[in-house]
């Protein structure tokens, strides 16, 4: 949204107008807590079970087996190109949720606001996460708010818990990886860590930018409607596509290889890593997944994740192959191969 939301036009404002930012008494669970609830979380967030202001949702599920996920993010800055806190919040928990195969149906939002916290901003961001799970087509059904002291947080952090249903038999996850599959990605790789971290550094360039966070289960549908035999999904976010393969290769015992020329990469993206010593392979996405296929099925997967909007730009990056269990290399435009480790420690704080 370009404009910030006024409080003087949420439903019934006053006495919103009197506290223009969050004071301690927004998370006392008194009136500002019920008024914050009642003129801003469940207008925006409107659903039956959500009206019913209980200590839970109940819910009635499509047939299917019960996948649940949780998430919390403490994202700086707040906004940034492409997206913002909220958003992210539900592009992140709908992922998860993605990249077991399921339906994503509901979630739950927990805010831990700070002191001082101007109340037009979290206006912003609960009307961006609003809709988000719109379009995503999801519900937020239960919440919760707290309030810590002025200096004590980062003006809002987000705790979210995501629950779908599973329909299939299979079993998709990092362990399911197999000797012989293809490894595909959906597009490109390390736009929203650069995205962050463009803002924080005041890194411009000739093409901006931005946080490629959206949220990917219609992407993962289309993949399943092939009928194909997919073993692995992952969205590399913290870490990157090192973490994410990572973790698959030692789940599932096997070696992965990279070809360094087939990893997509936008330009500025790629000269930002070099300006600031950073590798596109450790960069966080939050728009993106990563696949492992039977070679057989790589390409009608591919053909079909070419057609959706989110993975116009997939490629064929790699293959899963019998080399030293737990190990990810990648084949340099040299001829020569590299280890990726598992990155140490955090490489971009506060980016999801």
């Amino acid at each position: 949204m370009n404009a910030s939301p006024d409080p003087a036009q949420w439903t019934c404002p006053l006495p919103l107008r009197d506290y223009p930012e969050i004071v301690l008494g927004h998370g006392g669970g008194g009136q500002l807590s019920a008024e914050l609830v009642e003129h801003l979380f469940v207008p925006a967030f409107g659903n039956p079970a959500l009206a019913e202001l209980g200590d839970a949702a109940v819910l009635d599920m499509p047939a299917g087996r019960l996948v649940l996920t949780t998430d919390s993010f403490v994202v700086r800055p707040l906004f940034f190109p492409g997206g913002d806190i909220g958003s992210l919040a539900v592009h992140g928990t709908v992922n998860d949720l993605a990249m077991r195969g399921a339906r994503p149906l509901y979630l739950t939002a927990g805010f831990i606001l700070e002191e001082g916290l101007p109340l037009a901003t979290l206006g912003r961001i609960v009307q961006s996460m609003a809709a988000a799970a719109r379009d995503a087509s999801v519900q937020i059904v239960a919440g919760d708010t707290k309030v810590v002291e002025r200096g004590h947080g980062d003006g809002v952090y987000i705790n979210t818990t995501g629950a779908g249903v599973l329909a299939g038999a299979g079993v998709i996850g990092p362990a399911s990886a197999r000797v012989g599959d293809a490894v595909i990605v959906s597009g490109t790789l390390g736009d929203h860590g650069m995205a962050i971290m463009s803002v924080r550094d005041g890194l411009t360039f000739e093409s901006p930018i931005l946080s490629d966070s959206a949220p990917l289960h219609g992407l993962v549908a289309a993949m399943l409607a092939t009928g194909a035999e997919v073993h692995v999904l992952r969205d590399p976010t913290r870490g990157g596509l090192a973490a994410a393969l990572n973790e698959v290769a030692r789940a599932a015992r096997v070696s992965i290889e990279l070809d360094e020329a087939a990893l997509p990469v936008r330009a500025e993206v790629q000269a930002a890593c070099e300006i600031l010593g950073l590798d596109p392979l450790l960069v966080a996405n939050e728009g993106k997944l990563v696949a492992c296929v039977p070679a057989g099925d790589a390409a009608r997967v591919l053909a079909a994740m070419r057609q959706h909007p989110r993975g116009a730009d997939a490629v064929r990056v790699g293959d899963v192959v019998a080399g030293v269990a737990g190990r990810v290399v990648v084949r340099t435009t040299f001829g020569a191969r590299r280890v990726v480790p598992l990155p140490v420690g955090e490489q971009l704080p506060r980016i999801c």
